[in-house]
């Protein structure tokens, strides 16, 4: 039967409401905190804890070139004298250099204070993650004594390093690797299992007793190489394919981040001559194919011995121009710089987005993760974030990465000015307020004030209820009392006679029977509203 006039309203409002979404905008800015106090800045983290310091890495200088970690000091903005840590030399060819710190979840106990990198080093250009330890005197520098080669990788070219590194929820270090360089992956070796590039890493770095720094965190003695063991929910444990590996298929992922609350890993990857993909992995233990080789994005490389299906497809891809664009974005690019999701409280209405930049364009956008796997609220923020505080002539015209603090809040980097910038609230707001209460629908959401089971970018409360069908018992006549005496006699417990009746929940809201089903049922019945 064709759909009632009260369902097409329905259906309509619901949609009108959905669309508007897209526009939704709270409105963002950014702060200076370092211009040109720090050099060659390629990333910003702090350990769990320390909200009065950021720790900034600095990917290579000096002669021969050394990548270094420094201290920022939040409150004044200023940088230590001295570097918390200076790494052995590094390569510096392409993209070569110190490009991943990650501290341990409890970096700040007296006992611990270990934190690990990744760099690449000088001579042959492999990736070495190194572990290193806080000095047992001083808060502010390391004790380079204490470092500790844990993985060694050799790199075969000097671009697609990757670097990121992070703890993930469930107390595992992650590590990003590229394809190990060149174009179109000659050596097949994002697809190829015994090969560690290409992948998403995942080890244990604790051993059995949980604590860092013990003989148990080593499982694998006879090798110099290999300082850590294999989580025994790893993917590829005990079949054939590295024991490292989580997922595959990534081609240069710069870079990836966990949202703190769901878990989720956001995998930005560089694409080659057409995509930009973003990829969220949920919580699990894969394996996860995300298709390079033979997929950019979700586009076909055309590469001689390509038949891979993607297992995870992107949740937002973007073209180079527009013979390759993708819709529903107009975004265009030529080389992702993946960011954060921002779990801060200074923009209360922004928690939950994921923000990131194209180096390439210095264009910077935001999106929510929508129902489905599927990008909303996909804003261009690149106006907002050009900084207020300097020159109008200086702005974020390369955005090598974003970086979190311990409270959460977001920072942008341009390494090629030297800046480091804080992303800071900004007044105004345009989008929907579905209640007219006059806080925006995003900020309800993102505060729990409002509950938005299906992810659709709509307080449940203002969901339209989109009501069955009044043919109750489907026998084609309606309304007719054939409906109502089958609706009253099932609602009371009995058996439906015609064997097709409709469901007894009438209004869709997920509570029956009650009395507002009848309600629902009499009014639509009788010519009114759901």
């Amino acid at each position: 039967m064709p759909r009632s006039p009260i369902a097409h309203r329905c259906a309509a409002l619901a949609l009108t409401l959905a669309a508007g979404l897209a526009s939704a905008q709270v409105n963002v800015a950014t702060v200076t905190i370092a211009n040109g106090t720090v050099a060659g800045p390629v990333y910003v983290t702090a350990p769990a804890g320390d909200t009065a310091r950021l720790f900034v890495i600095e990917q290579r200088n000096g002669n021969p070139a050394t990548g270094k970690i420094e201290i920022l000091n939040l409150g004044n903005n200023t940088v230590n004298a001295t570097p918390f840590w200076t790494s052995p030399t590094v390569a510096t060819a392409g993209e070569q250099g110190l490009l991943g710190l990650a501290f341990h979840p409890n970096y700040a106990n007296a006992n611990n204070g270990y934190f690990w990198v990744n760099y690449t080093r000088s001579g042959d250009g492999a990736t070495v993650i190194m572990r290193g330890r806080r000095s047992a005197t001083s808060a502010v520098v390391a004790d380079a004594a204490a470092n500790t080669v844990v993985l060694i990788i050799p790199q075969p070219f000097n671009n697609h390093n990757g670097g990121w590194m992070s703890f993930g929820p469930d107390g595992f270090l992650y590590l990003a690797l590229g394809d190990g360089g060149s174009g179109n992956d000659p050596g097949n070796r994002s697809q190829n299992l015994s090969s560690l590039l290409g992948k998403i890493l995942r080890i244990d770095v604790d051993g059995a007793d949980n604590i860092p720094g013990n003989a148990d965190d080593d499982a694998f003695p006879a090798d110099a190489e290999r300082l850590y063991s294999i989580p025994a929910s790893n993917p590829f444990v005990g079949i054939a394919g590295e024991d490292e590996i989580w997922a595959y298929g990534v081609r240069n992922p710069w870079r990836c981040d966990f949202d703190n609350v769901t878990g989720d890993l956001y995998i930005a990857d560089v694409g080659q001559g057409a995509r930009e993909e973003i990829t969220i992995i949920p919580p699990g233990n894969g394996p996860y194919n995300l298709g390079w080789r033979c997929l950019e994005g979700t586009r076909p490389t055309g590469l001689t011995g390509c038949q891979v299906a993607q297992s995870l497809p992107p949740i937002l891809e973007y073209g180079h121009d527009a013979a390759t664009a993708i819709g529903p974005t107009t975004i265009e690019g030529c080389s992702i710089t993946g960011g954060v999701v921002y779990r801060g409280n200074a923009i209360p209405c922004l928690r939950g987005t994921y923000f990131f930049g194209d180096y390439c364009t210095g264009d910077l956008w935001s999106f929510r993760k929508g129902e489905g796997n599927t990008p909303r609220a996909i804003v261009n923020r690149t106006v907002q974030l050009d900084p207020p505080d300097v020159p109008s002539t200086i702005t974020i015209g390369n955005p090598v990465s974003f970086g979190e603090d311990a409270n959460g809040e977001m920072y942008i980097l341009d390494q090629a000015g030297n800046q480091i910038f804080r992303v800071v609230a900004a007044p105004g707001f345009s989008g929907p307020d579905c209640n007219r209460n006059s806080v925006p629908d995003d900020c309800e959401i993102a505060n729990g004030t409002a509950i938005d089971a299906n992810a659709n970018g709509i307080p449940d409360s203002c969901e339209v209820p989109v009501c069955n069908s009044i043919d109750f018992n489907g026998d084609g006549l309606f309304p007719d009392d054939s409906d109502l005496i089958e609706f009253l006699t099932v609602l009371a417990g009995g058996a439906c006679s015609t064997g097709t009746c409709g469901p007894i929940d009438f209004n869709n809201d997920g509570l029956f029977p009650d009395d507002s089903d009848l309600i629902a049922f009499l009014r639509v019945l009788a010519g009114g509203d759901c």
